[in-house]
């Protein structure tokens, strides 16, 4: 018996569902990139000992920066597998909660003169809850819109929430920027940088509180009530990796290029203009705030382009484009002309963006409804352990130890080739069903006698 299928939803809808996923994601991708913003600028003297080398409280302050990626895979699985079981819009509204608290936390931390080592122990206590709620935040935030959105133009839908972490990388920088301009570095570095810790409960709230106005999906409630009578079908990691392994393992390379490059960009850059060109931190803040704003633009485009021409050739062409920036964007960062670096790092993400803004739609396209949570969560924040987490440390280090930023040129290109053949082992999905995607799972489940050839029907709303 077919199910019937319920109508697209109406612009006002999703424009509602769309305004809530990244009212959310603006506010945690603020706080995740106010703590990688601070990194470089405030945290590797303020609360590490000072050793002579300025690289080696940075070093020091980006490992704690990694802690919040070894979190954020156990969030994906922990968020992933309750997010499958109860829905979305609940454990979004977790999330933000958790993440704001740590970030609250993180304005009142003593520095190291204060209180010597105990300052890095519980920075690191903060960022583990901070990047474990980051964990679970992307998974829900485009399913929610990738779920309501029509198969025709679900590129574009859920390519708003993944604007959201620009435009929260571009808010947490404006902050900063104020700050920084707002009194002397002196100030700045002692206590100024707390009141855009602080600023974040605000925010928080405002978050919140858009989220509790929003609903499932009709196909994630379809699921869940199939999951209710078919006890056969289950959900969660095992599961995913048991049916869909292809799929996780794409998605994993898929992921690696696009997430190095990003935080190449967005945080090695700022270390690489301070350390070596000599740039002013003020100056630093504002060339980026220009980037960010015309990435927080660019990726709808590409989103759309992806209902266009394809998943695939678009995400292609940001691994290219990756592929060379390196080559040439550290030469640009030492001519020291302002409009020179911002081109760089506008350049830089532009190739971001191309791979960054159909990963929603290729990811959610790859797993059925019981099970996508878990699955987007795992392909998109397990590989952020060896690929954003480690990119600033490691080009820090290729830096420190070569003194040349060609090593980091290859590197990044190593990435690019990984990702490469994850692009050719993707399948096309543009204009496909999540409809279809669950009745192929289904029928996969009743050719191994799981569960009833049929599927009952269900009236969507």
């Amino acid at each position: 018996m077919s199910i019937e299928r319920s109508a697209d939803p109406a612009p006002t809808r999703l424009g509602k569902v769309v305004a809530a996923s990244m009212a959310g994601t603006v506010v945690e991708w603020y706080e995740f990139f106010l703590y990688a913003s601070a990194a470089t600028l405030v945290f590797g003297s303020q609360f590490f000992p000072d050793t002579g080398n300025p690289l080696d409280g940075i070093i020091a302050a980006f490992l704690t920066y990694a802690v919040g990626f070894v979190a954020r895979p156990l969030g994906g699985i922990v968020f992933g597998h309750f997010g499958d079981k109860y829905g979305r819009k609940y454990l979004l509204q977790v999330s933000i909660l958790m993440v704001g608290i740590a970030t609250f936390l993180m304005g009142c931390i003593p520095t190291f003169a204060s209180v010597g080592y105990l300052a890095p122990v519980i920075l690191v206590v903060l960022r583990f809850i901070q990047g474990f709620a980051v964990g679970g935040e992307w998974g829900g935030a485009v399913l929610l819109v990738g779920e309501h959105a029509p198969d025709r133009s679900r590129g574009f839908w859920s390519s708003w929430p993944q604007a959201g972490v620009p435009a929260g990388n571009l808010l947490a920088t404006i902050v900063l920027l104020i700050l920084s301009n707002a009194m002397p570095e002196t100030s700045f570095l002692s206590w100024g940088w707390r009141i855009a810790f602080f600023a974040s409960a605000v925010i928080v709230f405002i978050g919140w509180y858009i989220r509790t106005k929003i609903t499932d999906a009709p196909i994630f409630k379809q699921a869940q009530a199939e999951m209710e009578q078919e006890k056969a079908k289950s959900y969660g990691v095992v599961e995913v990796f048991k049916r869909y392994p292809r799929g996780v393992f794409t998605a994993m390379g898929l992921r690696l290029a696009e997430n190095v490059v990003y935080y190449l960009v967005v945080t090695f850059t700022i270390t690489y203009l301070k350390i070596v060109v000599k740039t002013d931190t003020t100056e630093i803040l504002g060339l980026m705030a220009i980037a960010h704003a015309v990435h927080f633009c660019s990726i709808p485009l590409w989103g759309k382009l992806t209902d266009i021409v394809g998943r695939r050739p678009v995400y292609a062409a940001g691994v290219i484009w990756t592929a060379a920036w390196g080559f040439y964007a550290y030469r640009m960062f030492e001519t020291a002309i302002p409009g020179v670096i911002v081109l760089a790092i506008i350049m830089g993400l532009i190739g971001h963006g191309l791979m960054y803004s159909g990963q929603p739609a290729i990811m959610a396209e790859m797993f059925p409804t019981r099970m996508r949570y878990s699955g987007v969560s795992l392909g998109y924040q397990v590989t952020s352990l060896v690929a954003g987490s480690l990119a600033p440390i490691i080009a820090t280090a290729l830096l420190d130890r070569f003194g040349s930023s060609t090593p980091i040129a290859i590197y990044l290109l190593i990435c690019c080739v990984i990702t490469g053949a994850a692009v050719f082992a993707a399948r096309e999905t543009r204009g496909a069903s999540l409809h279809a995607v669950d009745d192929e799972d289904h029928q996969r489940l009743a050719a191994e006698g799981l569960v009833a050839e049929q599927r009952r029907s269900i009236q969507e709303p």
